[in-house]
Parts: C-alpha cells; sequence; structure tokens
C-alpha cells in the first residue's frame, strides 16, 4: 500500500495521558517511536515540542468524549490535524490486536485511510456549546414541567386540562397561591385572566382538588427550578445574541427559508459551519454506510464532533 505520508504522528487520548507514536520512513523502512505525556497544558506544549523538533506536521488521533478537544487546541495551527472517528477507524480491515492504538492511528494517517471528522473554527465551536447547552435547559423545563404536571393530577388537581400553559401568567399565579395554602377553588380561580379559554365555573371545578402539605412542597421545588433554569436560559439568550454576531447575514438569509427560525438557524450554523466545501459531496455532508476512504489532503467528511 503506499505510503502518502512519510512522517506523521498518531496519539490515542485518554482522560490524564496521551500515547504518542511518531512513525517515520527512513531509508524504506519504518521506524516507530512511542512516548506517553500527561494531558495538563505543560505536558500538552512538551508533545507538540517534541513532534515539531522531529519534523513532524501530520497528527492525528481519535475523538474520545470530550478529552480530544484541549490536545487539539494546543496543536491547532501548529499541524495540520486529522480527527478520527473511532467506530472508522476500529472498523479498517488489517487490524492486528497486538498493535496499540496510537501505532494504529498513525499507520493509517500514513497511507491516507483516515476519514477526517469535521472540526468547526473556534468561533463556531463556541456557538456550539452555546446552542447544545441551551437545548439540554429546555429539555430540563419540560422535565420539570411534567412532573409538575403529575403531581397536580396526584393530587386531583386538573390545571392541565382547562389551561393550555400552566406556566402562562394565570398559570403561576394559581400555582403559587395553591403552594402558600390557598384551598378554596373560587378564590384560586379568581387568579385567572379573564383570557383564558374557559369559563369561570369550569376553572373552578378543576381546581377542587386536594392538594395535602406533600404537593405544595413538589410543587414549590419544581416550580422553583423551572424558575432558575429560565434565567439561565435568558442568560444563555443573551450570550447567544453575541456569539451570533459574526454570522448576522447568513442568519438573515436561512431564515428566509420557509419554516426555518432564528433559533433553528443558530443550530444550523453550530452544526455544520460556514464552509461547504468541507462537504464535497452530499455522502460527505450526511454520511450512509458507505465508507469513503481519503487522503491526508481531502477535504473532511461530514462526521461531526466538538
Amino acid at each position: 500500500m503506499d505510503i502518502l505520508l512519510p512522517l506523521c504522528a498518531g496519539l490515542d487520548v485518554h482522560k490524564d495521558t496521551v500515547v504518542a507514536c511518531l512513525r517515520r520512513v527512513v531509508k524504506g523502512k519504518v521506524e516507530r517511536e512511542v512516548r506517553t505525556f500527561g494531558t495538563t497544558t505543560r505536558e500538552l506544549l512538551a508533545l507538540s515540542e517534541w513532534l515539531a523538533s522531529a519534523g513532524c506536521r501530520h497528527v492525528a488521533m481519535e475523538a474520545t468524549g470530550v478529552y480530544w478537544k484541549p490536545v487539539w487546541h494546543i496543536l491547532d495551527g501548529r499541524f495540520e490535524l486529522v480527527l478520527a472517528n473511532a467506530a472508522h477507524i476500529k472498523g479498517v480491515p488489517g487490524r492486528k490486536s497486538d498493535v496499540n492504538d496510537a501505532t494504529w492511528i498513525a499507520d493509517l494517517l500514513a497511507h491516507g485511510l483516515i476519514r477526517a471528522s469535521f472540526v468547526p473554527p473556534q468561533p463556531i465551536q463556541e456557538l456550539r456549546d452555546l446552542t447544545r447547552t441551551r437545548k439540554q435547559l429546555s429539555r430540563e423545563i419540560v422535565r420539570h414541567t411534567q412532573r409538575l404536571q403529575a403531581v397536580l393530577e396526584e393530587a386531583n388537581v386538573k390545571l392541565a386540562s382547562v389551561i393550555t400553559d400552566i406556566l402562562g401568567a394565570s398559570g403561576r399565579r394559581i400555582l403559587k397561591a395553591m403552594i402558600t395554602g390557598e384551598t378554596d377553588p373560587s378564590h384560586l380561580a379568581e387568579l385567572g385572566s379573564r383570557r383564558l379559554g374557559c369559563s369561570r365555573d369550569t376553572l373552578v371545578e378543576a381546581l377542587d382538588g386536594r392538594v395535602r402539605d406533600h404537593h405544595r412542597f413538589l410543587l414549590d421545588q419544581h416550580l422553583k427550578t423551572i424558575e432558575q433554569l429560565e434565567e439561565t436560559m435568558a442568560a444563555f439568550d443573551a450570550r447567544l445574541e453575541t456569539a451570533r454576531a459574526p454570522f448576522r447575514d447568513t442568519l438573515e438569509r436561512l431564515t428566509q427559508v420557509p419554516g426555518l427560525s432564528t433559533r433553528a438557524a443558530e443550530v444550523v450554523i453550530a452544526e455544520i459551519g460556514l464552509d461547504m466545501s468541507r462537504f464535497p459531496t452530499a455522502e460527505h455532508f450526511c454520511p450512509g454506510p458507505v465508507w469513503f476512504p481519503l487522503s491526508t489532503r481531502a477535504p473532511a467528511s461530514a462526521a461531526r464532533h466538538g
């Protein structure tokens, strides 16, 4: 098999260590040198210096959780980096059980057999972190809302059956009064807006439950958690406003697509970036079961990490 890179390195990244294999071809013979480094900044800088002093310019590593990220950030800009999807490199035929991962990665890189994963530039990575975390916060709010509804159902309070959004202004007023000890369904119903879709009598009947101190405690905790999550989401929204500023023109164009909101457009940019040249074909952008071996100079595939 042809050797595309006579001098390269493979990194096996773990939480506390990085095993590095420096692979070089000297007079037609393959020589390997394996060293182990820590993952502190000082150790990673030592790894960078060792590779640079050997004249290495091409380095590949496996995407292992989040542990590859600090290694990537230290080496980025000094070397041509390739991030390998673990499932892809383990599925390449010919692997021997007695070969360590760093050596295997170096061998694959030397022969151009690693399908490089897409690693976006720093601004895109930061936008991605924000959009993904915001999505998780939104999911947490939904979960606590469902738990709050379950507590109401256990207390036979049918608020969710007559109010579309129990976390709307009317719903919150009713919940907070209920938490503080109000039990009269007529008094609770008076806290609802006149614009609610149900009649006053229907609301009174729905609020006629059997709420115990146990239920009040649970309702209070869930509602407080929801409000805390909402405050955190507001902070993320403010941060996203700043993070998306460099992409405002692209966002405006994307939102012209029917059904694509600003929030959805943010996610599109965060997940695939702006440089579509990284995806030379539809298969690279949305890879199927077919494996495409690429040379180290080929554009990266759409296997996305970050």
